[in-house]
């Protein structure tokens, strides 16, 4: 009988396979994984510092590796609190946790309960490292947090194991007073909350309904709706308010911005690619793209830049189906819709639909983008779990 074993690969020039390797797709990255495990000059290749860097800056953005998931009923927590992954490498596995709350910068955090007490979860799913922060110091009604990099000029690539700040924001129960308070893993504690001022004219009318009797449909609730992030800038959205609440971490201060429309309840917050404040909602069918930015004079000023008939492009589970959009991925042009169908992606610029998620509720989804680049200690760590997850 013929020797059916598979002859090793030819010999390649280290510089004419890493120009191949470089190549390969990040939104699947299980390509690279299967390049590294071939053989040992590969592995050499694709594990060196010099050409993870160029793997990195080539591609420029990080890929979408996954997403959690965000219930509108905040004290009911999570249906099945995990980081659902997109592709097929292995993650580290989930802590345990109650609620995801943000994903930024190669980070994801977490609400947790233990021992009568709350705390947050600031987790790396990619090193698996998970560092414990304290929760904040404001009684929690209806809130929402973000995760950032705290490193000064990081072009937020390689994002993995450095100082980190968490904002936190809500209304809090105690006074209906709209808060906010930072905190820093350098320092390891929190700021002192900061309010938002009567000086809004928007808010002051809200609460004043509130006083007047319709006491919860009128509060400005912080809806419990991932952020955006624009460097020291951290926009959230406000229920019932049309409104979008931004907080200057360098000047500790709360603002209110108006909303493009006054009408939209489902929206999603985004992070353009010219580091504009994006706004994103569907209205008739339409998927509407706002975008902030300053004006000839120097002032800011919403613009709609793009709209995308969804009728044909997103499934529905029936005629009288609503799509919603959930959640949008920095950088690379995807939202998140919802439909009665399922969970869908949307490609901004090719208008192209991918089902990720079966019929839920999906009240906000938390994108994991980060490039998922094989090393040495990792893959002699996972080779198992890759071979598994990859044959």
């Amino acid at each position: 009988m013929a020797d059916r074993t598979m002859a090793p690969p030819p010999e390649l020039i280290d510089d004419v396979a890493g120009e191949i390797f470089l190549r390969l797709p990040p939104d699947e990255p299980e390509h690279l994984f299967r390049a590294s495990l071939v053989c040992k000059p590969w592995l050499r290749v694709i594990s060196d510092a010099a050409f993870l860097r160029r793997y990195r800056a080539y591609h420029r953005t990080p890929p979408l590796l996954g997403y959690a998931r965000r219930r509108k009923a905040i004290l009911e927590g999570d249906a099945d609190p995990r980081l659902f992954p997109t592709t097929v490498v292995p993650l580290a596995p989930n802590p345990c946790f109650r609620q995801a709350l943000d994903c930024h910068h190669g980070r994801v955090l977490l609400h947790a309960y233990e021992k009568d007490h709350w705390y947050l979860i600031v987790w790396d799913p990619i090193t698996g490292d998970e560092h414990r922060v304290p929760d904040a110091a404001i009684h929690s009604l209806i809130y929402s947090a973000a995760v950032f990099c705290a490193v000064s000029g990081c072009d937020h690539l390689d994002c993995h194991g450095g100082p980190f700040r968490v904002v936190f924001i809500d209304t809090d129960g105690s006074d209906n007073l709209i808060k906010a308070c930072i905190y820093s893993s350098e320092t390891g504690a929190w700021s002192t909350p900061v309010a938002l001022s009567d000086g809004w004219e928007t808010y002051v009318k809200h609460r004043q309904d509130a006083l007047n009797g319709e006491y919860y449909r009128s509060i400005p609730f912080v809806q419990p709706r991932r952020g955006a992030v624009l460097g020291d800038e951290i926009y959230f959205t406000l229920w019932e308010a049309d409104a979008i609440i931004k907080y200057d971490c360098g000047k500790n201060f709360l603002f209110m911005i108006n909303a493009p429309l006054q009408d939209a309840d489902n929206i999603a917050l985004m992070e353009m690619e010219d580091n504009s404040l994006g706004f994103v909602y569907i209205k008739c069918s339409r998927l509407y793209l706002w975008s902030r930015k300053a004006n000839s004079e120097g002032a800011a000023e919403w613009m709609q830049f793009k709209v995308i008939e969804l009728m044909k492009m997103t499934p529905v589970s029936s005629p009288d189906d609503n799509a919603f959009v959930v959640g949008c991925a920095e950088g690379v042009g995807v939202i998140f819709v919802t439909t009665g169908a399922g969970l869908f992606t949307i490609k901004v610029n090719s208008g192209q639909v991918k089902k990720i998620g079966k019929p839920e509720v999906y009240f906000s989804i938390l994108p994991y983008m980060s490039f998922y680049t094989p090393d040495c200690g990792k893959i002699i760590t996972r080779r198992g779990a890759v071979q598994l997850h990859l044959t």
